[in-house]
């Protein structure tokens, strides 16, 4: 598959990588080295699809520009719009053009919570009662020192995007919408923390924060049958999963760990995984549906 990174920035480094020999051009308005300022200069016939790295506010036209000449597109997350009408205009273009619109979401292809889908999944856990997120890194002062990214919600569509995917691939949409607990502006204009909760058939607290100087992760889901536990990611590894099985009527559980320790393997798989989407059809733009509006009325 012949490929466009558009956005020389960190994340489009990150993707460049990945692709390898797939990447046939590079744009970037700014960025020296880059074959090209803008997409539209990039030959149509060149190229299969593109990965955006890209600032918020340039992704919607630019996925719509891809979609009406029949691209593919890797878009990093979060996509956001003002109104719901726009993704939707888009899921239904790509249906007539047969492009494929994937929104990156990395974390999907950690091995850890992976396993989490497939234990809660199986069902032995038993009923979910809550499920408790933190996820935290230390990128206050690069957020607060970049030209575009210290605005709006900050840290709120930046990792929080990421909790609600999680939540979106563990357990589908909670059945009551979340609240903002938290939001504080410690060092940047825009938040810099916040905790967010749903309190419907499940308890759902999601805490995020560029203010935790070692860049860390945990996860706690709590059931009728036992628990399980995350601690960190593959990339700030060690990670830990740990399952719990309950002991009636009470005692210290029987524990099942597995500790990993390796490089992250998320950029690869995901990127695997676009390419076998482009070739068999798919895409999740439509999950973005409800990560943007529950993003958009927390923002409000």
């Amino acid at each position: 598959m012949r490929v466009v990174v558009v956005g020389m920035g960190v994340q489009g480094a990150k993707r460049i990588a990945v692709a390898g020999s797939d990447v046939v051009a590079t744009v970037d308005p700014v960025q020296d080295g880059a074959d090209y300022k803008q997409l539209a200069e990039v030959p149509t016939g060149s190229f299969d699809a593109a990965l955006l790295c890209v600032p918020d506010a340039v992704k919607l036209p630019l996925m719509r520009s891809l979609v009406e000449q029949g691209k593919h597109f890797l878009v990093e997350k979060p996509v956001l719009a003002d109104h719901d009408e726009a993704i939707r205009d888009l899921v239904g273009l790509a249906g007539q053009s047969g492009s494929i619109c994937y929104t990156a979401y990395n974390h999907r292809f950690e091995p850890h919570f992976m396993r989490m889908k497939a234990l809660i999944k199986s069902g032995e856990l038993g009923r979910i009662y809550a499920v408790r997120l933190f996820y935290g890194n230390g990128t206050a002062r690069l957020v607060r020192n970049s030209p575009w990214r210290d605005q709006g919600a900050g840290v709120l569509s930046d990792l929080g995007s990421h909790l609600l995917d999680t939540i979106h691939f563990w357990i589908g949409v909670p059945d009551a919408p979340f609240t903002v607990a938290a939001a504080r502006r410690f060092e940047n204009n825009s938040p810099d923390y916040a905790v967010i909760t749903s309190f419907g058939t499940i308890s759902i607290q999601l805490e995020m924060t560029l203010l935790s100087w070692r860049n860390h992760f945990t996860c706690d889901v709590f059931a009728e049958n036992g628990s399980a536990h995350i601690e960190s990611l593959c990339k700030w590894g060690p990670s830990v999963f740990r399952h719990r099985r309950r002991v009636l009527p009470s005692g210290r559980p029987p524990e099942d760990c597995v500790t990993l320790v390796q490089d992250d393997p998320t950029w690869a798989a995901e990127y695997e995984h676009f390419k076998s989407l482009c070739r068999g059809g798919g895409g999740n733009l439509a999950n973005d549906l409800w990560i943007n509006s529950t993003l958009r009325a927390l923002s409000s």
